[in-house]
């Protein structure tokens, strides 16, 4: 069922509206480049925002759980955004002054110190970068690079930190580069095959190793640079032990430890500042999206004795956006003032517990995981066997001509269960489907849920929820593999198909991870239980459309680059 609702009750006006929309859309396409990215995906013209709700200029109108990609922390136009803007326009106060001291500037730095953890507030430098993300992660390379005489950077598998290029660099998909990349804990699709506090465990291992093996390739870094939750690289949150183990490791060598806040700040994983749920104090913390209240603004907050540069060393035209000072003062104010964070944390867990039964009725959602209100749901081929599915099989293992985990000396692990059987439909659905997922989403879940407020990772078929310990065996550490249901491969055609029917139930929702088969949920802090329930029975219903009617096959199997997909404009 289509639910996006046209506001317009005359069909000559609504028809007029629609030929505006097409013709805005057919003009983009003629005009704008091929490196656009969003506008492919969703193909709406916005005219009115309020909230979590757009309207598109056809009248259509939409949950939005995309969020300008996690920039608008209190929704669009919200009330004291809006207010704290006007005020800056009549007071008559200057719009651009490049890095002059303003009133403006003065109460946005007091609001944004108000709020750092402890230990960095009381001694920290704040350096303003041109409104981008990248370029503050850009100025936080120069910084410890200066600070340090170093040049070498190290970073995380699946990270994203921009697009500039030293930013790109540092990124998960980045080819020609100069940083040395490392293992990031991830749970579900473990590098290490375990899983849990075991890979964690191993990446830090890792991690050590390429530090003080003399032969590993990698000199003495000049920093070293993570986000608390891989966003872009499909919604991982990382351990708090593991956080914890990334500061003691680089306090102990000297490394510079800069966490990439962009995405993760001001509430969204269900505390200010993510870090502060592993009690962990970066040297350097970069900061964009939410901090400049729905404008561009970006800065970088440094420990002060890290502030040797020289004047200059790090410049922009557009440091000074007055008006992006302002809205950001108020949103960090709004934010600290109403508990909008600790809100997050406890409708994010209710979400992820409601999201835990789509995956027990749907074989193609692989993993539910996410922190307070940064939720991915990772999206799997439903007929393909398991990943190593071999491994934990002796008779698919004998038909393969390989090895089963339990014969293998080097584990130690006793055989696990059989592979699972195939569904008989396109989506894997499990008979016995419940109504209405949104429902009962105002109440916790239960103590059996297993799921600490804000942080969780729900698995389909077993395993261990992100944070928890894989349970384990006589046999020691090794058995984690056993213990473990390895994920079937990833389903970008049938993401992007969720995505459509998302959009086509009014509910817009960004596609992430590795393989870009992660649906994004990054509504705005201010979301209510109401339309929390209707986000997720919109993409409860998205998913089950799939999985009946003559047109799923044609959903899951998007026409080749050569021909022409549903909503393209020809130039």
């Amino acid at each position: 069922m289509a639910v996006t609702e046209s506001v317009r009750g005359d069909t000559s006006e609504s028809a007029g509206a629609g030929t505006v929309h097409e013709g805005i859309l057919r003009r983009q396409s003629a005009r704008e480049s091929a490196a656009r990215t969003y506008a492919r995906a969703l193909p709406i013209v916005p005219v009115r925002a309020r909230g979590l709700t757009i309207e598109g200029a056809d009248g259509s109108r939409y949950l939005d759980c995309l969020s300008g990609a996690g920039t608008l922390a209190l929704g669009h136009n919200h009330p004291v955004v809006l207010e704290a803007i006007r005020k800056v326009l009549d007071s008559g106060a200057p719009l651009h002054v490049l890095d002059l001291a303003t009133p403006v500037k003065d109460a946005f730095i007091t609001e944004l110190f108000r709020t750092l953890p402890p230990g960095l507030a009381d001694n920290a430098r704040v350096q303003f970068c041109g409104p981008a993300g990248t370029d503050a992660v850009e100025a936080a390379f120069k910084l410890v690079r200066a600070a340090t005489g170093r040049t070498g950077i190290l970073a995380f598998s699946g990270a994203y930190h921009g697009m500039t290029a030293g930013a790109l660099e540092a990124s998960g998909g980045a080819l020609d580069v100069r940083v040395a990349r490392l293992p990031y804990p991830h749970d579900y699709r473990c590098p290490f095959g375990v899983g849990g506090e075991r890979g964690a465990e191993l990446a830090a291992r890792w991690t050590e190793s390429v530090l003080d093996d003399p032969k590993s390739g990698v000199r003495h870094p000049a920093g070293m640079i993570l986000e608390p939750v891989q966003g872009e690289g499909g919604v991982i949150p990382a351990p708090d032990a593991w956080l914890r183990r990334m500061r003691q490791i680089t306090a102990d060598r000297s490394i510079p430890l800069i966490a990439d806040e962009v995405q993760t700040g001001v509430g969204r994983t269900g505390s200010f500042w993510a870090v502060e749920h592993s009690g962990v104090t970066p040297d350097v913390m970069v900061l964009s999206k939410a901090i400049g209240g729905s404008l561009p603004l970006a800065v970088i907050v440094y420990r002060d004795e890290l502030d040797a540069w020289q004047p200059g060393a790090h410049a922009g035209t557009f440091r000074g956006n007055q008006l992006a000072m302002a809205a950001g003062a108020a949103t960090l104010a709004y934010v600290r003032e109403n508990g909008l964070a600790d809100r997050a944390a406890e409708l994010g867990a209710r979400m992820l517990h409601q999201l835990q039964g789509l995956a027990g009725r749907f074989a193609c959602i692989g993993d539910v995981r996410g922190r307070g209100l940064m939720i991915g749901v990772e999206v799997v081929d439903p007929e393909a066997e398991p990943q190593h599915a071999e491994e934990r099989s002796p008779a698919l293992a004998a038909e393969r001509g390989t090895e089963p985990l339990a014969a293998r000396d080097w584990t130690g692990a006793a055989a696990g269960p059989g592979l699972p059987g195939g569904s008989a439909d396109l989506v894997g659905h499990v008979a016995g489907h419940e109504s209405g997922l949104g429902s009962g989403l105002g109440a916790r879940p239960g103590d059996g849920a297993g799921q600490p407020v804000g942080l969780g990772s729900v698995r389909r078929a077993g395993g261990s929820p992100t944070g928890a310990a894989p349970t384990r065996t006589p046999n020691g550490p090794a058995d984690d593999a056993a213990q473990r249901s390895e994920p079937r491969p990833a389903a970008p055609e049938l993401a992007a198909a969720i995505q459509r029917e998302c959009l086509r139930r009014g509910l817009i929702v960004e596609l992430g991870g590795r393989h870009s088969s992660v649906v994004r949920l990054l509504p705005p802090l201010t979301i209510s239980d109401e339309q929390a329930a209707a986000v997720l029975d919109r993409l409860a219903d998205a998913v089950d459309a799939l999985s009946r009617g003559p047109a799923a096959h044609d959903r899951l199997h998007p026409p080749h680059a050569g021909q022409r997909r549903r909503g393209d404009r020809a130039g």
